[in-house]
């Protein structure tokens, strides 16, 4: 994270566990949120944007696991890192299987937890530096979502944030189901009825911009979202 601190969304109950934790990250320069319960978790992952989430799994109002997926379906990338007493194989498995980077077991070593969040930061900001520079070629399009630019025939359209961000959700599932809860989630903040009818809105703008190449169209997939089809 060059330039800024990562900052971290820590969920845990344990005052004591929770403020200790919390201490030591930030004397090794990360910028920490500290949630108790897991509701309060997911409105604080809605509000701001994280760089990795350090969930316990056995929290009041919402667990781990729940918590998990309602974040996964903001953002299906952020590294996630379970704390838990549960040891069976099975709440092992299934935090796997909602996709956490690693399950750590307490009691921890807080040492060796740095080190595996400063690794898979780094990987991170590795990959996200490739995707900013990452430009789309769409049959006679160009995107540079960089630039917020959609370029045709010599023309170049400047695209909204909002337009921008969808685009590149879309590109990023090119010819794949973009699911509408994930984008409505990701740009608009939740998947309420006006959200989803404001995403509508700037679908049928990008449907604008893309209409001078048949080869390029936007699907709906009636109750699931979107895909960017690309005709060869």
């Amino acid at each position: 994270m060059e330039g800024k601190k990562a900052k971290i969304l820590l969920c845990e109950d344990d005052p004591n566990l929770g403020s200790v934790l919390k201490n030591y990250l930030e004397l090794n320069d990360y910028d920490v949120t500290l949630e108790r319960d897991g509701r309060l978790g997911l409105a604080a992952f809605q509000r701001e944007a994280f760089d990795l989430c350090l969930l316990d799994v056995m929290m009041p109002n919402m667990d781990g696991f729940t918590l998990a997926e309602e974040i996964r379906d903001i953002n299906p990338d952020v590294p996630l890192f379970f704390l838990s007493a549960k040891t069976m194989k099975e709440d092992i498995i299934q935090g796997y299987k909602l996709g956490a980077d690693d399950y750590i077991t307490k009691p921890f070593d807080s040492e060796v937890l740095l080190h595996k969040i400063k690794a898979i930061l780094k990987r991170n900001e590795e990959i996200n530096r490739e995707q900013e520079n990452r430009e789309y070629d769409l049959a006679s399009y160009h995107f540079n979502p960089k630039l917020r630019e959609l370029s045709h025939d010599g023309k170049t359209q400047t695209l909204s944030p909002k337009e921008n961000e969808l685009l590149k959700m879309l590109c990023e599932h090119l010819n794949d189901l973009l699911p509408r809860e994930q984008a409505l989630k990701r740009i608009w903040g939740s998947d309420t009825y006006f959200n989803g009818r404001s995403m509508d809105v700037y679908i049928a703008k990008l449907r604008k911009y893309l209409r001078d190449d048949p080869q390029i169209e936007i699907v709906n997939i009636h109750g699931n979202g979107f895909r960017l089809v690309v005709h060869k």
